[in-house]
């Protein structure tokens, strides 16, 4: 009877091998679901760093995009600004002459010419101020050095040279046209003489000697 105990039912003995094989896989699900979310995270970290860089990169993008619309705006507006300014430097360069022209002719009238022509003087008059006044408005502006001011090469242009009794060397000593600047540039620039030096008079060659 013992020895028939013993012996093992096979289908008992298949039945206990299933029983154990599903607790195995039971425990393996369970690892294996143990071990899920650590890997979840680091997929979730490494996807939100992903997308940190690349919102970085666009951010960058929109940037330099925005900033270089700025600077396009900024030269278009300059650049019509300058073609406002300086489209008619050619036509105000050839005005001078008639401005010089009035100046010259209001300088050589005389008081008897006053008397007699006073309307026609006026008139001159009028005409030059018109004239100073629309340049002015195209910003055009007169320079008009003085005498015994230091001689600048970027506004004036020297026309001669010549001893002075007062006036040092490098300074202007006569001014013969003024000049004129349309907005930062100079259209032209005024003719001048510069004193050589100082004249000595004889007292002060012979202290000298």
């Amino acid at each position: 009877m013992d020895k028939e105990d013993k012996k093992v039912d096979p289908e008992h003995h298949e039945d206990m091998q299933k029983h154990e094989e599903e607790q195995t896989s039971t425990i393996d699900i369970g690892e294996d679901d143990f071990e899920s979310p650590e890997v979840d995270s680091e997929e979730q970290e490494k996807t939100l760093d992903e997308l940190k860089e690349e919102n970085k990169n666009i951010s960058d993008k929109m940037m330099r995009a925005l900033a270089e619309t700025e600077n396009i705006r900024k030269k278009f507006f300059k650049e019509k600004k300058d073609a406002e300014i300086y489209g008619g430097t050619k036509l105000a360069r050839g005005l001078l002459p008639v401005l010089d022209n009035l100046n010259r002719a209001l300088e050589s009238v005389d008081d008897e010419m006053k008397e007699k022509q006073n309307a026609f003087l006026e008139g001159i008059e009028l005409t030059k101020k018109e004239l100073l006044n629309t340049f002015s408005n195209h910003e055009i502006n007169e320079l008009a050095p003085q005498e015994g001011e230091k001689f600048d090469p970027k506004f004036h242009q020297a026309m001669f040279e010549g001893p002075h009794p007062n006036i040092e060397k490098g300074y202007i000593i006569q001014v013969m046209t003024n000049g004129f600047t349309i907005g930062e540039r100079l259209l032209r620039a005024a003719q001048v003489g510069v004193s050589s030096g100082v004249i000595q008079s004889k007292e002060e060659d012979n202290q000298s000697t």
